[in-house]
């Protein structure tokens, strides 16, 4: 007679992977020092710099540039001592009023409106414009909490009204802000009888329209301009 099959119990029990109680992540997390773990967060506030980032950058200026790290020390508590806004354009400056604001060469009867710093260091390098600026520090974003006060608008109307300005250029980005931004702006310098343009935006300079995106064509369709002969 064949023997009987074995029961269940009597086989070896083996545990499957998904019962097998999971790892505590706590405990292999590395200790570090309250120094280091400051550094990591405080670089984080750098845009585009994620955990990762930030910890290979602090382990690379504790390891191998430390005469380097003191400098950015140094250079960032410099410039938050000193850095402040031009009392004119709002553009960062150590002076109460900045380089381009009393540069007697250039022409202060044309205003070019932007959003931030970044917009008037990229027009600068064009080396296509001699007027003043305007920095509005952002865009009208109601959601947010930022109106006209915050964006010192109140202050570009008079600038308005005092009547040395003749032509406004509207630069600020081609989003939903900064269009209602632009179009404030420009419902208060026509009151002012000021000329108002606004910045082209479409195609950029040896592309291609195969790669464009669909904003990008319909900005430049919309703003298309006669050949001239």
């Amino acid at each position: 007679m064949a023997p009987m099959p074995r029961v269940a119990h009597d086989l070896p029990c083996y545990q499957s992977a998904s019962a097998r109680p999971l790892v505590d992540n706590s405990l292999i997390i590395m200790k570090l020092s309250p120094s280091i773990k400051a550094l990591i967060e405080g670089l984080r506030h750098l845009p585009g710099v994620g955990p990762k980032s930030a910890q290979r950058m602090t382990l690379h200026l504790l390891e191998r540039d430390r005469e380097g790290a003191q400098q950015i020390a140094e250079a960032i508590e410099e410039a938050l001592s000193k850095v402040k806004n031009c009392s004119r354009c709002r553009n960062f400056t150590e002076l109460e009023i900045c380089e381009i604001c009393s540069d007697l060469k250039r022409d202060p009867t044309t205003l070019c409106v932007v959003e931030a710093p970044a917009d008037v260091m990229a027009i600068e390098q064009s080396g296509s414009f001699r007027g003043h600026y305007y920095v509005l520090m952002g865009h009208l974003s109601p959601i947010d909490g930022i109106g006209p006060e915050q964006l010192g608008l109140e202050a570009l109307c008079q600038r308005f009204a005092d009547g040395e300005i003749k032509e406004v250029i509207l630069a600020t980005n081609p989003t939903v802000e900064g269009e209602a931004t632009a179009y404030y702006i420009s419902e208060r310098a026509r009151a002012a009888a000021i000329t108002v343009s606004r910045i082209a935006h479409g195609v950029p300079l040896g592309g291609e329209l195969e790669y464009t995106d669909a904003n990008t064509l319909a900005h430049a369709l919309s703003g298309r301009t006669v050949v001239r002969e």
